[in-house]
């Protein structure tokens, strides 16, 4: 194998960005760190250097920012929608996300780092918009079930009339029940 010079910041990156490609298109059980280094241009005992074991591998690939939008800036009563969108076209385009949603059915480690992803990044997210800001974990939590239930039935279930809806329609279904979430006054 013919490895290119790099330096080790570049050559776990390398990695990284190789493993993510893999891990969002053939999911965690059939990629292999062979497979991976071969891509890479390395050998496969150089990811095991970098990261242990394929299990830290998906770990690190997985550490994903959703990069939500500013909702402060967001017209009354347009968050739900605005958060909506950004999911859905985060879910279109984030792969490694889709392979931590499937991994976390069935793997606690992968579970707990989905948890970590939306109880941190969510609740910051709504904690302006919150009537209460002592709800916003709870909030960003329910707002986690619908989303995480549309990215489930759409991508991974295929459910036909959910896969069939364009992006703006899932927003206009979704969106209120979301903002709600975010504005409401509490039950």
């Amino acid at each position: 194998m013919t490895e290119t010079r790099r330096s080790g910041a570049e050559t776990r990156e390398r990695i990284l960005a190789v493993a993510r490609e893999h891990f969002a298109r053939q999911g965690y059980d059939r990629t292999t760190i062979r497979a991976i280094a071969s891509e890479a241009q390395i050998d496969p005992s150089m990811v095991m250097r970098y990261f242990g074991s394929k299990e830290e591998l998906f770990t690190a690939a997985a550490s994903i920012d959703l990069a939500l939008p500013d909702l402060t800036t967001v017209a009354a009563g347009e968050a739900g929608r605005v958060m909506t969108a950004h999911f859905v076209r985060t879910w279109d385009s984030e792969g490694t996300l889709m392979a931590l949603l499937r991994r976390a059915a069935s793997d606690p480690q992968a579970a707990e780092q989905m948890r970590g992803i939306f109880a941190t990044q969510v609740a910051a997210a709504i904690t302006p918009l919150c009537p209460d800001p002592a709800q916003a974990r709870r909030r960003a939590a329910l707002a986690a079930t619908q989303l995480l239930g549309i990215a489930l039935g759409r991508y991974v279930l295929h459910l036909p009339p959910i896969v069939e809806m364009d992006a703006e329609e899932i927003v206009e279904w979704v969106g209120p029940t979301i903002q709600r979430y975010l504005t409401a006054e509490s039950a």
